[in-house]
This record gives C-alpha cells, sequence and structure tokens, in this order.
C-alpha cells in the first residue's frame, strides 16, 4: 500500500528539520511559538498528555528561539524538559531514556552562528515519521488556541543531561587498558560538545588537549570543527599528539587526525569501524553509504567480503537504508556516522570512541589504521544554475555522462545531483588516475553549464 503522506511535499520540514537564516522566513520567533504549539497539539492528540525534552547548540539565537518554543508548546498543554547545550546525539539518547514522547535540538548543525533551526525526535529517539511531520504541517494552517489555564504545560530544567550523556558514551567502548598514554587534541567547533567531549576522554584516562571550547554565541562552526579540519592538524603536529578529534557545531559529526596531522574522513572512519567489527564478528551485515562516498570505501568493505548499499545524500536516508537491511553502521563522507548498535542517529562521540577502541585493540596507530583503505581521487565541480532539478533527463547531458563514464570504465564514476542548499548542480568524477578525472570533470561541467546554466 502506498503511503499518501509520503508522497505529498512538506513545506516547512527537509531532511534533517527545518532551518534557515535567523530573523527570515521560518526561523523568527512567530513561526517556532506557532511550530511549537502545532507540535504540542500533535504529540498531545496522539499521547494524551506530552513532554518533550529540547536542547540546543552554542548559538546566540537559541535562547530566543528556545524561549518562544517552550512558550509554544505550553500554550498546547505541553510540559518542556529543558536540558541546556547539548549534542543532538544526546537529545536523541535522553528522549528514550526520559520516555519523553518527543525530543527537540535546536540547531542548524556546521552551519555558521547566524543560521539556525530545529531538529526532531520520536519517542524512540528516530527522527520524525513523515506522517507526524506531515500533521504538524497541517497544523500550522490552523488558527492557535490556548488550552485552559488549567492544563497549560510547565517547564524543568534537567541539571544532571550531561552527566548522564557522558556516563552513556563511556559504556559503548570496552578499552582494555582504558586511553591512558594517548594524548588527544579535541576540536568541538565551539559548539555543542564543549563540555561533553572533553571528558568522557579524560575519564577514559586520554591526555586531552581542547581548543574550540569557548563558545560566545557567535564563534560556532567559525575555522574551527569538522568543517575547517587545518586546525585540528595544525594542533595535532604542535602539540605531538597522537590524534585528533573534530565534531561539528552539534556533535552529530566527526572528522579525525592522525599524528602525521593528515585528515581522516567520515569514509575512513567508517572503514575502520567496519573492518574492526567485522574481525570481531560484531558488524552484523553490511555497511550504507551514500552516493557520494568513496570508491575506495566500496572496493576496500568488498575486498573484505562486507556488503555496501548507497543511498542519497543525508543521514535520514543513511538510517532508513540501515533499518530496511537490518544492518548496524552506515555513515557519510562529511562524518555524519551512525551505528545503531548503540545509538539511533548519527554520533560524532560514539563514532570517535569506536575508532579509538580499534586503535587500542589493534595496539597500532590511527595512520595505520586507515592506511587500509584506499581512497580514490574526487573532483567536484559545482555549475550554477537557477533550477539545479533542471538537468534531468536532458539528453545532451546524459550522452555527456554516459561517454564519461565509457572513459572512467570500471574504475571510476560519475555523478550529477542538484544541491540542497544552493542553486547549484554538483558535477562529481572518481576514479583512480586524477588527472584524467580533473579533465573528463571540466569537460562534463562545460556542457552541464552551457545546456542549463545561469
Amino acid at each position: 500500500m502506498i503511503n499518501k503522506n509520503k508522497m505529498k511535499i512538506k513545506k516547512y520540514f527537509g531532511t534533517d528539520g527545518i532551518r534557515g537564516r535567523v530573523g527570515e522566513k521560518v526561523i523568527n520567533p512567530e513561526f517556532i511559538l506557532k511550530l511549537g504549539w502545532a507540535v504540542g497539539r500533535v504529540l498531545n492528540e496522539k499521547f494524551g498528555e506530552a513532554k518533550v525534552l529540547i536542547g540546543k547548540d552554542t548559538r546566540i539565537s537559541g535562547y530566543l528561539l528556545e524561549s518562544v518554543l517552550e512558550a509554544g508548546l505550553s500554550s498546547a498543554g505541553v510540559n518542556a524538559w529543558m536540558l541546556g547545550p547539548m549534542p543532538t546525539p544526546a537529545v536523541a539518547y535522553l528522549t528514550r531514556t526520559f520516555r519523553a514522547q518527543a525530543g527537540i535540538e535546536i540547531s542548524a548543525s556546521h552551519n555558521p552562528y547566524y543560521d539556525n533551526g530545529i531538529k526532531f525526535f520520536s519517542s524512540c529517539g528516530r527522527k520524525l515519521s513523515d506522517d507526524i511531520e506531515h500533521a504538524i504541517e497541517e497544523k500550522m494552517h490552523e488558527p492557535m488556541k490556548l488550552v485552559d489555564a488549567s492544563k497549560l504545560g510547565k517547564a524543568k530544567r534537567i541539571d544532571d543531561a550531561s552527566g548522564r550523556y557522558i556516563e552513556f558514551c563511556k559504556s559503548t567502548v570496552n578499552v582494555k587498558n582504558n586511553l591512558s598514554g594517548i594524548k588527544i587534541v579535541v576540536d568541538c567547533a565551539n559548539g555543542a560538545t564543549y563540555h561533553v567531549a572533553p571528558a568522557v576522554l579524560r575519564e577514559l584516562g586520554a591526555t586531552v588537549i581542547e581548543i574550540g571550547v569557548e563558545p560566545d554565541g557567535f564563534n560556532i562552526n567559525d575555522c574551527c570543527g569538522s568543517t575547517a579540519p587545518e586546525l585540528l592538524s595544525k594542533s595535532v603536529l604542535a602539540e605531538r599528539a597522537d590524534l585528533g578529534i573534530a565534531f561539528d557545531g552539534d556533535g552529530d559529526r566527526v572528522i579525525m587526525v592522525d599524528h602525521k596531522g593528515e585528515v581522516i574522513d567520515g569514509d575512513e572512519i567508517v572503514f575502520i569501524i567496519a573492518k574492526h567489527g567485522f574481525s570481531k564478528g560484531t558488524l552484523h551485515g553490511g555497511v550504507v553509504g551514500t552516493v557520494m562516498s568513496n570508491l575506495g570505501l566500496e572496493s576496500s568493505l568488498g575486498k573484505l567480503g562486507i556488503d555496501f548499499k548507497r543511498t542519497k545524500v543525508g543521514d535520514r536516508y543513511v538510517i532508513e537504508a540501515l533499518h530496511e537491511k537490518k544492518w548496524l553502521l552506515g555513515g557519510e563522507s562529511s562524518g555524519h556516522i551512525a551505528h545503531l548498535g548503540f545509538t539511533t542517529t548519527g554520533d560524532g562521540i560514539i563514532s570517535a570512541l569506536q575508532v579509538l577502541n580499534a586503535v587500542d585493540a589493534k595496539g597500532v596507530s590511527l595512520h595505520e589504521l586507515k592506511s587500509e583503505m584506499v581512497k580514490y581521487p574526487q573532483v567536484l565541480i559545482n555549475v550554477n544554475c537557477k533550477h539545479p532539478t533542471s538537468f534531468n533527463n536532458n539528453e545532451k547531458i546524459n550522452k555527456a555522462v554516459a561517454k564519461t563514464a565509457k572513459v572512467l570504465g570500471k574504475h571510476g564514476r560519475v555523478l550529477l545531483r542538484p544541491s540542497g542548499t544552493e542553486p547549484v548542480i554538483r558535477v562529481m568524477v572518481e576514479g583512480k588516475d586524477y588527472d584524467l578525472i580533473t579533465k573528463v570533470c571540466e569537460d562534463l561541467s562545460d556542457v552541464v553549464r552551457k545546456v542549463v546554466g545561469g
């Protein structure tokens, strides 16, 4: 049976909640107040009486949005439990442990401070279903009516939220001699992990050098964190550390650096975790990646006999595929990695700990572990286009893509996809020969530009 709601186009919800620039369109007090009310109405109709956990990252706008969101929920008769600054995966975990009907993270993830967003989790710590999101959007079109004063929701603050999450993170690893003797530089992007990640690593015995742990509301993701690993690389070399770990603003992504200062992306992290799990018999199935995952990951997993499946870009699709296949591990090159054996969503700290577990178990450096996967060179060119989906079914572009694929053969691939955030078409070519893929990517981009550029 076809789910009609899944086919309907959503007006506000994207693949990861609602996001935008503060003060514009949807990220403004009026909209967020109404959104809180709509969410509350839907939850109360579904559960009778609901409570919602609310966390946030460190953006200056978080104070404003937290207040109006709580007011909107209260006006619908829903209780709000405030967590304060907290990583997104922590909200997913705590929503389950507190048996809340939903969890909300106020964050725009890796975006600059002037953006913000609202991420939602269901009672089981997963992204909201399409049915619930459609129901919320339908409520947004109704007039906002307050419940009777006797039924208004209450708000309370959870003081031990970070401590609970720290203990959970520590419980996911089995480090024989703990992390004593390992020197780690941790870059928290001046974001939501600033008070959690260093504590987890220290309590496991590591010597920790902290950077990006002084949030001021404006410096989140600013030349630091997983989107700017150059700072981490320099710090690892300067401190002569064994490795480095960088998170994004809300802690659901992680990028690492080895002792040589070389960056280890999400594909390599997934490979390290998968190979270690495979050797221990705990992988339980294959691995899910996306259309952007490096061909080297697929090839290296194949040599081990590990199945690999690709999805569209977006952690939502990765996690959906994991549930469909009943597998545990998946991720994106950007460092958004989910291990369903431990948690329900992408979790930067949990992913980093699984890599450290492999380092400890193998007794070798992170550099040696990542060198076991050979990455293929990738060339990515963005072509400006007013209507990014306009290349679909275009005969000239299809012929150019087919020609490129023939030139690359079985040791390369080509991908065109519209950006979900910019008016561009992303042209990606991957293969063993860097000079070759650079030339064919430029040639293909020229064709795309002439046909649909603007």
